[in-house]
């Protein structure tokens, strides 16, 4: 594997968890920690992602953001990635399918909040991640019954695996996927963010 890639064996159950991070924050953790019990997944992965270059505000610099989350975290079954970056991706469908054949025998699952899972039928070519990896979903405050009545997963009905069988996600052939709820973190990228502007506004009028 190329210097700056995680290292896997085949065998390996692997969460990838996509987003911003801007900033990482003890929600990201606690979702993380809660989706390698409830699957048994080997490791999570952040992967960090570069931006959409069309969009007039992006995140952060993609290094601050990388820096911040690994300096947050103590569990080293975490792993904050810049693999996006490195691979040159933007699209989670293109994503996936680029780790499956990097890490041929890695059996690799999706993580995403409820709040994704509502808006899931509008990613670009949606059914092929569906196709090529199981999906966790994890409760979201204020998502769990819009997602279970979103249109993704409507379609993917037949699929849906009982809460009670999601330590076997991992191992099952795609599609498939589960919705598990979890105590909840209401800490979020976006209030963090708000926060600090808000304590800038503050600081500079002083």
């Amino acid at each position: 594997m190329a210097p700056g890639f995680p290292i896997a064996q085949p065998g390996m159950c692997i969460g990838l968890l996509g987003g911003s991070f801007d900033p990482a924050h003890e929600g990201h953790v606690h979702v993380s920690r809660i989706a390698k019990r409830r699957f048994r997944l080997d490791r999570v992965w952040w992967l960090v992602s570069p931006g959409n270059p069309l969009k007039s505000r992006g995140p952060a610099p993609l290094a601050e953001r990388i820096r911040t989350a690994r300096r947050m975290l103590r569990d080293p079954d975490i792993v904050v990635t810049d693999l996006e970056a490195r691979l040159d991706m933007r699209l989670t469908v293109d994503t996936v399918a680029a780790l499956r054949a990097l890490y041929p025998g890695v059996r690799f699952v999706w993580l995403m909040g409820s709040d994704n899972l509502v808006q899931f039928d509008r990613w670009d070519r949606w059914q092929d991640i569906a196709r090529m990896v199981p999906i966790g979903v994890l409760a979201r405050p204020g998502t769990r019954i819009a997602a279970r009545h979103s249109r993704a997963a409507r379609i993917m009905q037949p699929w849906r695996l009982p809460p009670s069988q999601a330590g076997t996600l991992a191992l099952r052939t795609p599609p498939a996927w589960v919705l598990i709820n979890l105590p909840m973190s209401a800490q979020s990228s976006t209030a963090i963010r708000a926060a600090r502007q808000n304590l800038i506004e503050k600081e500079g009028a002083g």
